[in-house]
This record gives C-alpha cells, structure tokens and sequence, in this order.
C-alpha cells in the first residue's frame, strides 16, 4: 500500500463552470447572470434532491489565478488587509467559495445565479445552505 503524503491533498474536480466570462468580473453583473454548472455525468445522482434547496455553496479552483501576496488591496473596499481577511483569488491554496441561488437542474447540469467563477473553472464541491444551521436558531 503506498502512503501519501501529509502534506500533499489532491483534488479531482466534480465539474466545470459555464458563463461568459473569460477573465475575472469585479463588479455586481456578475452576481446577476446565470451560469451552468455541468457535472460529471458520472456524479449525476448526487444531485438527487438538491431542489429541495434554494441556495447553494460551490466549492471551486482558482485554477487560473498564479501567485499571491498575504497583503493586499481588497476589490470591493479598497481597504489593504491580510489574504485571509478578503475575497480574492489570489490565495495560497486557490480555493473560491461562493454561495449561489439555484434556479434549475437539467441532468448534471445546475443553473445558478451568482457564481463569481469564469467560463472552464473546475468545481471542486457543492454543499448545500441551510438557514437553520448558517444563522442559527434561536
């Protein structure tokens, strides 16, 4: 049996993003239009009830994003902060989270609303938001 190394984590993407933007969007269009999220074909049946859900998290790669600074110029304030303290794709491990609201499901092709992802970016995971458990019931 061959070990791995601890240090080392390897992904292989459930699928890819679909849109019309070929470079990086920082503006609020982006949250307005709607892009495909084509699985593999083989993955299919995990989709099975993801309509029970309104909201979406995606789990995706910065698969064209090279390098990163810990400081920098956040690009929805302009304030200077820490990598870990902003949106940017330019991280050490080059993982984007968005939540997104999902319209429709054809196959293992889901139609979201707000994914700041560009056309060919590879989907890592989908989870899906739950009110009760990201705010909290009191």
């Amino acid at each position: 049996m061959d070990e791995k190394d601890p240090e080392t984590i390897e992904f292989v993407p459930i699928g890819y993003v679909e849109n019309d933007y070929t470079e990086p969007a920082y503006d609020e269009k982006v949250y307005q239009k709607v892009s495909k999220i084509v699985l593999r074909e083989e993955l299919t049946a995990g989709l099975y009830r993801i309509e029970d859900f309104e909201k979406l998290y995606i789990i995706f790669n910065f698969s064209k994003s090279k390098g990163y600074e810990l400081v920098q110029r956040r690009r929805y304030d302009g304030k200077v902060s820490g990598v870990f303290a902003c949106r940017s794709p330019h991280r050490p491990n080059g993982i984007g989270l968005t939540l997104v609201e999902l319209f429709k499901v054809e196959d293992n092709v889901l139609h979201v609303k707000g994914l700041d992802a560009i056309n060919g970016t590879p989907v890592l995971d989908i989870k899906p938001y739950i009110k009760e458990i990201e705010e909290g019931t009191d």
